[in-house]
C-alpha cells in the first residue's frame, strides 16, 4: 500500500496502530491509516493510488458502495473513509480525533523507512492524543503500551 502511495505522489502522514508500532509500541495492527492533505491535486493522486489498490468502500451499504465513484472530488467530502484493498485495510482520516488534522500532525512528524518506502509517521505523542480522544474501547485498550513507550523514548532521549 505504501509503495501505491509513494508511486502515486500522495502527501500524507501515517497515523494509528502502524505509527505507533513503528514508534515503539508493542500492540498490533493490521491495518494502515492516513491522514492526506486535503488539496484537491493530492487527493486525485490519493484516489488513483486507491484505484491502483482495487480498493472498496467498506463499512457502509452495498447500494452506497456500488454508486461510490472513486475520485478526488468524492474523497474530499468525506472526513474518514475505509477502504478494504487486495493488500489490507487502509483507512484515510482526514482529522483523527483530537487533532487538527495534517497540518497539525505534520509538525511533530518525522521520516521512518518501511518496506523500502520513506514516509512521515505521526508522532507517538500526538498518537496517544488521538486515541485519548477517540475514547474508543479498542483505543482505551492500548493507551497503558503507548504512554509507557512514550516514556521509555524520553528515557532515551539525551538532555537537552
Amino acid at each position: 500500500m505504501l509503495a501505491a502511495l509513494e508511486k502515486a505522489g500522495v502527501d500524507y502522514i501515517v497515523i494509528g496502530g502502524l505509527a505507533a508500532g513503528l514508534r515503539g509500541a508493542t500492540h498490533v495492527t493490521f491495518d494502515l491509516d492516513i491522514t492526506p492533505t486535503r488539496s484537491r491535486d493530492n487527493l486525485d493522486r490519493l484516489a488513483d493510488a486507491l484505484r491502483a489498490l482495487n480498493a472498496r468502500l467498506v463499512d457502509v451499504p452495498d447500494e452506497v458502495a456500488a454508486a461510490f465513484q472513486l475520485d478526488g472530488l468524492a474523497l474530499g467530502n468525506g472526513s474518514i473513509w475505509n477502504f478494504a484493498t487486495d493488500h489490507g485495510g487502509l483507512d484515510v482520516a482526514f482529522e483523527p480525533s483530537g487533532t487538527g488534522g495534517y497540518s497539525d500532525l505534520i509538525r511533530s512528524a518525522s521520516p521512518v523507512e518501511l518496506e523500502g518506502v520513506t514516509v512521515r509517521v505521526a508522532a507517538l505523542a500526538d498518537v496517544i492524543r488521538s486515541k485519548k480522544a477517540a475514547d474508543r474501547p479498542r483505543d482505551r485498550a492500548v493507551l497503558n503500551d503507548l504512554q509507557r513507550t512514550l516514556e521509555l523514548e524520553a528515557e532515551q532521549q539525551p538532555d537537552r
